[in-house]
């Protein structure tokens, strides 16, 4: 049985080492999955303005940077001050056989979804066996004895 080509296999490696072992970076959490031939990252950035999300890639590391900004309140008290406020990066160690050049991403609701293609040359495909049309027969001892 063949095993299927995973492109991700580095990214689940350091996922496994580095981000379950470490709670997520405060304010981006993080859900990856693969959906026929892509992966997607969905990313919670409730609160952040659009205008504010900076996506890049470098050397098979695609880096996530956001800001949510403090409520600027005249004549207030905090009573709780829980949400955190700032700028947030969050890197994604990136394997080969990707398509970086066609990543997309969307936000909605207040989650960052990237979609990241596999690339043509790391999809499986089949090999046609050319058949000449001439067929050798086979000899067999009985046949060579008669």
């Amino acid at each position: 049985m063949a095993t299927r080509y995973d492109p991700f296999r580095e990214m689940d490696r350091w996922l496994a080492n580095t981000v379950r072992q470490t709670p997520p970076a405060p304010g981006m959490p993080l859900d990856l999955y693969r959906e026929g031939e892509a992966f997607v990252a969905k990313v919670d950035l409730p609160g952040v303005d659009p205008s504010t999300i900076d996506i890049d890639v470098e050397d098979r590391t695609l880096t996530i940077r956001a800001e949510r900004r403090q409520d600027e309140a005249e004549n207030v008290q905090w009573l709780t001050h829980e949400r955190p406020t700032g700028t947030f990066a969050r890197q994604l160690a990136l394997g080969h056989g990707l398509a970086l050049d066609r990543i997309e991403a969307g936000y909605a609701d207040g989650v960052l979804t990237l979609t990241i293609p596999v690339a043509e040359e790391a999809k499986p495909r089949k090999i046609q066996v050319a058949h000449t049309g001439t067929s050798t027969p086979v000899r067999t001892e009985e046949a060579a004895t008669a």
